[in-house]
């Protein structure tokens, strides 16, 4: 999705730090902070967050002046050396949230030249991120990035990562359903734009009536504000941080 599109489709989202309290789960992040060893669950849970979040970690770094290679090779090291260290116990102390947590080990990780140039090493050649995704938005990003500091840069593509998942999950559950071309104008239905469907477009599109469209909007702004808030419960610590995590992403995409 692209960023006006996550900026816009605030207007599901905007509501959604009232709701009630989401059921906490065992969620990616809680399985990594809780675990006591070495476990295969964590382990995997915490590989699963990396594929997830590179890009912001990667916007950081280019941002920082790095060039395009220099970039790629400095984020695959990153989370090469992410991955290999047993150093959890700070962070499980201090219930930290993968968001920030991200941000201060990047920020040692690039300050730490002698550890930085060993996994820059052992980063090249692994393929835990596919940074050949982000190769053809590269130049348009940078470029909109002139105007931002280096940890604007991150929260904005964290947020926009959040967002991104959130509406991939929603697809695919529209798409496993048989209903991949009523999501589709269910999701432009969220956009604040003049070329967004009407409900009446869409009713007759596909031999509805408007109430019914309204209804099946209606629960799709529902799922979409659910999801949202599983994706965010998967970074954080305890589900007293999802309110205020939300509350930052939606600060962070407005801004």
């Amino acid at each position: 999705m692209a960023d006006n599109d996550e900026v816009t489709s605030l207007s599901a989202i905007g509501g959604s730090a009232q709701n009630g309290a989401l059921a906490f789960a065992t969620t990616h992040w809680s399985v990594v902070l809780t675990a006591q060893d070495e476990s295969p669950a964590a382990q995997e849970a915490l590989e699963k967050l990396c594929r997830t979040y590179w890009r912001p970690i990667y916007r950081f770094v280019r941002r920082q002046g790095a060039a395009i290679e220099d970039a790629e090779d400095l984020t695959q090291g990153f989370f090469a050396l992410f991955l290999e260290r047993k150093d959890l116990n700070t962070v499980r102390k201090e219930k930290g949230r993968l968001r920030s947590y991200l941000l201060a080990s990047v920020k040692n990780f690039l300050a730490d030249e002698a550890r930085h140039a060993m996994a820059v090493k052992r980063g090249k050649g692994q393929r835990l991120i596919p940074l050949e995704e982000i190769r053809e938005r590269e130049r348009i990003d940078v470029e909109r990035s002139d105007r931002l500091t280096a940890d604007q840069v991150y929260e904005r593509h964290w947020a926009f990562t959040v967002l991104e998942q959130v509406m991939a999950r929603l697809r695919d559950e529209y798409r496993s359903a048989g209903n991949l071309r009523f999501f589709d104008q269910m999701r432009k239905m969220l956009l604040d734009e003049p070329s967004r469907p009407s409900q009446a477009q869409v009713a007759s599109e596909f031999d509805m009536t408007e109430n019914a469209v309204k209804q099946a909007f209606y629960r799709f702004r529902q799922r979409y504000q659910t999801l949202l808030r599983e994706e965010i419960a998967h970074t954080v610590a305890m589900p007293s941080d999802i309110e205020d995590e939300l509350r930052h992403l939606i600060a962070v995409v407005r801004a």
